[in-house]
């Protein structure tokens, strides 16, 4: 565990209150982005959603605002799920924390009315940072050394590694507070993908009829196997392998093209002395394959000729762009 005291500023402006409210009255909001817990029990989404059409077609899982308000006022914690997906600050902090760390983010927030615990004691399969945008939270955080009781503020961010117990009440005003889960890449994981492929080139013959009997032949023809797939993982480049793990994250973040409709409108004023810049939180970078340069762009890569190196080295300009001259 560890606490971090900041200025209040610095991260409570990425939601607060009225981004809460907006969310949860003004945006159509459905579940699985949204769920309610009070006193360590899950609501079920019937007493606070309601079903709709649109064009003759069913929405269900639509928050019912009146409902959800009501049993927000009887004590029930609202999660926003999934902000890193759909709301534009968390998206950008996310996007820029993945680039940073190289492990896939995500973002959650809690509205808690005073006095209130949404949860139980629990432990999360990651690590996760939180942080309190409005009123004040009583966390129980629990270490090797005891149970720790920690107060959220506004200004303070709180660590917590995988599988740290932990439960937060809030205290004597409303609650809101944000976790940033970090979805940790893992050693087993880089292992299980770079070995897959020769996994994959063992033969998917069928077992010999009558080796229930014949044990220790069936025992020999493994041992066998087992020994060429030592051999063939001997053979694997780690370098080649790290290539591709950096390769596969780097192609596999989701789009993110804020202001894209209005690039594409100014897309023909562009000329020679149009001054571009990247998106802040989309990688830009470059992998040489002989004459020709792989770029990786987060979303997918992009080949070009080797003999623009230079020029890719100097702008960084890739293909997530904004029209800076045109519109700031």
């Amino acid at each position: 565990m560890h606490l971090h005291r900041g200025d209040p500023d610095d991260l409570a402006g990425l939601l607060d209150l009225d981004d809460a409210d907006h969310l949860l009255t003004s945006s159509a909001i459905r579940t699985p982005s949204i769920r309610l817990a009070r006193e360590g029990a899950v609501q079920p989404e019937s007493s606070f959603t309601r079903r709709a059409t649109l064009a003759g077609l069913p929405l269900t899982g639509l928050v019912d605002a009146r409902k959800a308000l009501a049993k927000f006022d009887d004590g029930a914690t609202i999660v926003l799920q999934g902000l890193h997906r759909y709301w534009p600050p968390l998206t950008r902090l996310t996007a820029e924390l993945e680039l940073e760390l190289g492990h896939p983010c995500q973002a959650n927030a809690y509205l808690t009315p005073p006095g209130s615990q949404g949860f139980a004691v629990h432990e999360d399969t990651h690590d996760v940072f939180v942080f309190q945008t409005a009123g004040s939270k009583l966390w129980e955080v629990h270490t090797p050394d005891g149970v720790e009781e920690v107060r959220l503020e506004p200004g303070t961010c709180l660590y917590l590694p995988t599988g740290t117990p932990h439960s937060a009440r809030a205290q004597e005003t409303v609650s809101l507070h944000v976790t940033i889960g970090i979805n940790q890449l893992t050693w087993r994981g880089l292992m299980e993908r770079t070995v897959q492929q020769v996994v994959d080139a063992v033969p998917d013959d069928h077992l010999p009829g009558g080796f229930l009997e014949a044990r220790a032949d069936l025992a020999d023809e493994l041992a066998r196997r087992l020994e060429q797939v030592a051999d063939d993982v001997r053979r694997i480049d780690a370098t080649a392998a790290v290539e591709a793990e950096v390769r596969r994250f780097l192609t596999g973040r989701s789009s993110r093209l804020d202001g894209g409709l209005l690039d594409v409108l100014d897309a023909s004023e562009v000329d020679d002395s149009t001054v571009l810049r990247r998106r802040p939180g989309h990688p830009c970078v470059l992998i040489p394959r002989g004459e020709r340069i792989e770029v990786l762009l987060g979303d997918r890569s992009l080949e070009v000729p080797g003999w623009l190196e230079p020029t890719w080295n100097l702008v960084r300009v890739c293909t997530q762009w904004r029209i800076a001259s045109i519109r700031a």
